[in-house]
């Protein structure tokens, strides 16, 4: 398994870049905004990837940050997502967005995404809320659970995102801290902003 690669980015096409690193290039497919970011950069670039292995092909999907992997690791869990759709739906959302489309329900958001209909919409929805909170459930064992809904599932999100419990926990009662009439959107946008200025 690949699951790291650090280089120069020496060419890029429509939806993927080339990495050379110790003289072998690599074509990486990446979500268009990401791939544009890693192509813009003037020093070496760290993609964290995921290799995707079939009968006819090998697919190497990359990534900026470990966040961003995580989610398209649990896209390509949901049943009738594979990872060209995981792909198209992370170029055309951010991980925040995203991840706050699938905690708060919002199949709008997600339909909004080309190749993204009703049905997988809703699915997208249905696995991944569930596969985020079995997760920080996990995370979380041995600790006290939080009462409120709002902050546990802010928290769920953060978690299956790969920040820590603790980074979650403080982010998100910061957030909340300062919205008036908080919803769950609302606050993990903001608490993804206050843990990027960390």
């Amino acid at each position: 398994m690949i699951a790291r690669l650090r280089g120069r980015i020496v060419g890029r096409g429509d939806g993927f870049v080339l990495l050379e690193t110790g003289g072998v290039g690599f074509q990486v497919c990446m979500p268009r905004p990401l791939a544009d970011e890693a192509a813009e950069s003037p020093a070496e670039v760290i993609l964290y990837t995921h290799l995707v292995v079939r009968d006819d092909a090998m697919a190497l999907f990359g990534f900026l940050a470990p966040g961003e992997l995580e989610m398209f690791r649990l896209l390509i869990t949901v049943n009738r997502v594979g990872p060209a759709l995981a792909n198209t739906i992370l170029s055309q959302m951010t991980v925040s967005d995203l991840a706050a489309a699938v905690i708060g329900g919002d199949e709008k958001a997600l339909t909004r995404v080309s190749g993204v209909g009703p049905k997988n919409a809703g699915r997208i929805i249905l696995e991944l809320r569930d596969r985020m909170r079995k997760k920080a459930a996990l995370l979380l064992e041995g600790q006290a659970a939080v009462a409120d809904s709002l902050q546990s599932d802010a928290e769920s999100a953060l978690l299956a995102l790969g920040f820590s419990p603790r980074e979650s926990r403080e982010a998100v009662s910061q957030a909340i801290s300062m919205m008036p009439h908080p919803v769950v959107q609302d606050v993990i946008k903001a608490s993804l902003r206050r843990l990027r200025e960390r």
